[in-house]
Protein backbone atom coordinates (compact mmCIF):
# COMPACT_ATOMS: atom_id res chain seq x y z
CA UNK A 1 0.00 0.00 0.00
CA UNK A 2 1.41 3.19 -1.00
CA UNK A 3 2.16 5.74 1.89
CA UNK A 4 0.90 9.11 2.12
CA UNK A 5 2.31 12.55 2.49
CA UNK A 6 1.41 16.24 3.34
CA UNK A 7 3.52 19.18 1.59
CA UNK A 8 3.51 21.74 3.12
CA UNK A 9 5.17 25.37 1.63
CA UNK A 10 4.80 28.23 3.11
CA UNK A 11 5.05 31.21 0.86
CA UNK A 12 4.66 34.34 4.07
CA UNK A 13 4.50 33.93 7.70
CA UNK A 14 2.33 37.19 8.75
CA UNK A 15 2.08 36.11 12.43
CA UNK A 16 4.13 33.51 13.88
CA UNK A 17 2.07 33.00 17.43
CA UNK A 18 -0.85 31.69 15.01
CA UNK A 19 1.82 29.49 13.51
CA UNK A 20 2.98 28.30 16.60
CA UNK A 21 -0.64 27.46 18.06
CA UNK A 22 -1.13 25.79 14.52
CA UNK A 23 1.66 23.24 15.03
CA UNK A 24 0.97 22.41 18.72
CA UNK A 25 -2.42 21.74 17.73
CA UNK A 26 -1.60 19.95 14.24
CA UNK A 27 0.96 17.77 16.35
CA UNK A 28 -1.34 16.32 18.12
CA UNK A 29 -3.76 15.80 14.65
CA UNK A 30 -0.87 13.86 13.09
CA UNK A 31 0.16 11.95 15.87
CA UNK A 32 -3.14 10.29 16.24
CA UNK A 33 -3.01 9.05 12.81
CA UNK A 34 0.43 7.88 12.95
CA UNK A 35 2.26 10.83 10.74
CA UNK A 36 5.62 11.40 11.09
CA UNK A 37 7.47 14.85 10.31
CA UNK A 38 10.96 13.79 7.96
CA UNK A 39 11.75 17.48 7.07
CA UNK A 40 10.81 20.51 8.85
CA UNK A 41 11.97 23.98 7.46
CA UNK A 42 15.96 24.07 6.93
CA UNK A 43 18.05 24.15 4.10
CA UNK A 44 16.39 24.63 0.11
CA UNK A 45 18.44 25.09 -2.83
CA UNK A 46 15.63 25.95 -5.67
CA UNK A 47 16.59 25.07 -8.99
CA UNK A 48 14.09 26.21 -12.25
CA UNK A 49 11.66 27.47 -11.29
CA UNK A 50 11.33 26.75 -7.49
CA UNK A 51 11.45 29.05 -4.96
CA UNK A 52 13.47 28.96 -1.31
CA UNK A 53 10.75 28.19 1.16
CA UNK A 54 10.23 26.91 4.38
CA UNK A 55 9.05 23.00 3.27
CA UNK A 56 7.10 21.04 5.91
CA UNK A 57 7.19 16.89 4.83
CA UNK A 58 4.47 14.24 6.85
CA UNK A 59 4.86 10.75 6.04
CA UNK A 60 1.91 8.71 7.21
CA UNK A 61 1.79 4.42 6.29
CA UNK A 62 -0.97 5.55 3.73
CA UNK A 63 -2.44 7.93 1.58
CA UNK A 64 -6.00 7.27 3.15
CA UNK A 65 -4.72 8.36 6.58
CA UNK A 66 -2.90 11.18 5.40
CA UNK A 67 -6.53 12.53 3.93
CA UNK A 68 -8.28 11.01 7.04
CA UNK A 69 -5.79 13.34 9.43
CA UNK A 70 -6.40 16.25 7.07
CA UNK A 71 -9.91 15.72 7.42
CA UNK A 72 -10.10 14.98 11.47
CA UNK A 73 -12.00 17.90 13.69
CA UNK A 74 -8.48 17.89 15.45
CA UNK A 75 -6.77 18.89 12.54
CA UNK A 76 -10.00 21.44 11.40
CA UNK A 77 -9.34 23.02 15.26
CA UNK A 78 -5.48 23.50 14.31
CA UNK A 79 -6.29 25.36 10.81
CA UNK A 80 -9.25 27.42 12.68
CA UNK A 81 -5.72 28.33 15.01
CA UNK A 82 -3.97 29.26 11.87
CA UNK A 83 -6.58 30.90 10.28
CA UNK A 84 -4.53 33.82 7.77
CA UNK A 85 -1.35 33.99 9.97
CA UNK A 86 0.42 32.40 6.72
CA UNK A 87 0.38 31.80 3.09
CA UNK A 88 0.59 28.38 2.34
CA UNK A 89 1.00 25.35 -0.64
CA UNK A 90 -0.56 22.73 0.79
CA UNK A 91 -1.07 19.13 -1.07
CA UNK A 92 -1.54 15.56 0.03
CA UNK A 93 0.30 13.26 -2.16
CA UNK A 94 0.40 9.23 -2.88
CA UNK A 95 3.93 7.44 -2.47
CA UNK A 96 5.27 5.21 -4.84
CA UNK A 97 5.43 2.01 -2.61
Amino acid sequence: MPKGYWVSVYRTISDPEKLAAYNELARSAVLAFGGRTRIRGGQVVAYDAGIAERTILVEFDSFEQAVAARESAAYQEALVALSDGVERDFRIVEGVD
